[in-house]
């Protein structure tokens, strides 16, 4: 099954692990869609209508290979203490359908619609890396260009380890700079003080994690740098000279056509109408209702699964060659060709699963857990959002049902010769 990579912190939350209408009494059969092997973009078997597709997957599972195949899917939220969700699933380079499911918030009862907004914590990071393919692509930095002569309003201290190779936007993107903090942002009460991306980077007051520096020398190793987007985030916001939701708006979110997405901290009132709030073990995490993030880059883009599935569409369809795409062709290679070390490339983490190589990131902030996984040719994808710091199981559960249901390469053995 599709790997969920995490987050890696002292202070980040694990993302490996109601009140809607299921069908509990359906039968299912094989899978409705069958992947044909060997076949390239857009080469799935038909598939059911919507309602069928989202029936199969929110029903007990057959066959029945125990765990929680047998529980519907309002049961395996139940179980894992997942007040609400929202799901959206990518076929054909389209969105098939998307849903809500359970409640926004334990204590109003709110239920969860298409448009409730969810913190995607580090999903916000490949959204990220898209403004960044923006700006190169009107020549306003190279993504090897030496980050120090992009950004104008703070340095990174190379310590040493930058003389043979300079820290680059594309090795902030992949995690491979060599920089050693390794979170995680935990967020801070919206009533509360919030720091400045320089005032994170080197790790003074307000901010609640330590400094960013670098440890060793530029591709080394992979090491999960939450401290690098942040990077990223000032040098962007330098470049543009706009705050970072404004730019980021204007080249991603808009294009795109992710229309009830932001990257406002703190969500502002009428935002804040419809969005979800931040749960554990089934009930309200604090007395404030979610955190807010000044790492906005790294951790503070608040959407729903189906913006989310148009953004993993919008990079499909920019790979594939299609005309007019908020990035080019070029562009999407870059963020689906890992750099050579490790396993991400320019934002998202890049896998091989079954027959199939897919692009994902996933996403844990306070009393949130999310994951977003596409093929990278076929056109097919599902978004999973969660309202809980335990949603990594229902996550993964919505994942593989999905995967089984509309028949994906993840699960094909290699062609015998």
């Amino acid at each position: 099954m599709i790997r969920l990579a995490g987050k890696v912190g002292r202070t980040a939350l694990t993302t490996v692990a109601v009140a809607a209408v299921v069908l509990a009494s359906v039968t299912v059969p094989a899978p409705v869609a069958s992947q044909q092997r060997g076949g390239g973009a857009a080469s799935v078997a038909p598939v059911g209508t919507p309602a069928e597709m989202q029936a199969i997957i929110e029903g007990v599972q057959t066959p029945n290979r125990q765990g929680l195949d047998v529980l519907t899917l309002e049961e395996v939220m139940e179980r894992f203490g997942v007040p609400g969700m929202t799901v959206a699933v990518i076929h054909d380079f389209e969105v098939h359908w998307a849903r809500g499911y359970g409640v926004a918030d334990v204590e109003t009862g709110a239920p969860v619609d298409v448009e409730t907004l969810f913190q995607a914590a580090s999903i916000s990071k490949p959204v990220t890396a898209m403004a960044a393919m923006v700006a190169v692509q009107e020549g306003r930095f190279s993504l090897d260009a030496d980050i120090n002569t992009i950004l104008r309003s703070w340095q990174l201290p190379g310590n040493g380890f930058t003389d043979g190779r300079p820290v680059t936007p594309r090795l902030l993107f992949s995690h491979t700079a060599g920089l050693g903090d390794g979170h995680g942002f935990p967020g801070y009460d919206p009533g509360a003080p919030r720091p400045t991306a320089v005032q994170i980077l080197n790790g003074d007051e307000p901010s609640n994690v330590e400094a960013v520096t670098m440890v060793r020398p530029p591709l080394t190793a992979m090491h999960y740098s939450g401290g690098g987007t942040t990077i990223m985030q000032l040098a962007l916001t330098d470049v543009f000279n706009e705050s970072f939701p404004e730019l980021m708006r204007k080249t991603v979110l808009e294009p795109v056509g992710m229309t009830t997405s932001t990257f406002e901290q703190p969500l502002p009132p009428g935002r804040d109408a419809n969005a979800a709030r931040a749960h554990a073990g089934g009930r309200a995490l604090g007395e404030a209702k979610w955190h807010a993030y000044s790492a906005m880059a790294a951790a503070g883009l608040w959407t729903n699964a189906r913006d989310l599935a148009r953004f993993a569409i919008e990079v499909q369809k920019a790979a594939r060659g299609d005309p007019d795409r908020v990035i080019t062709a070029a562009s999407a290679a870059e963020m689906l060709s890992p750099v050579g070390v490790g396993d991400f490339a320019v934002g998202f983490s890049i896998a091989r699963d079954g027959q199939g190589w897919y692009f994902s990131h996933s996403g844990g902030n306070w009393g949130f857990i999310c994951q977003l996984v596409a093929h990278k040719v076929k056109g097919y994808g599902v978004a999973v959002m969660t309202n809980a710091s335990g949603g990594g199981q229902v996550v993964r559960e919505v994942v593989e049902r999905v995967q089984r249901a509309y028949g994906w390469d993840a699960l094909d053995k290699a062609t015998l010769r």
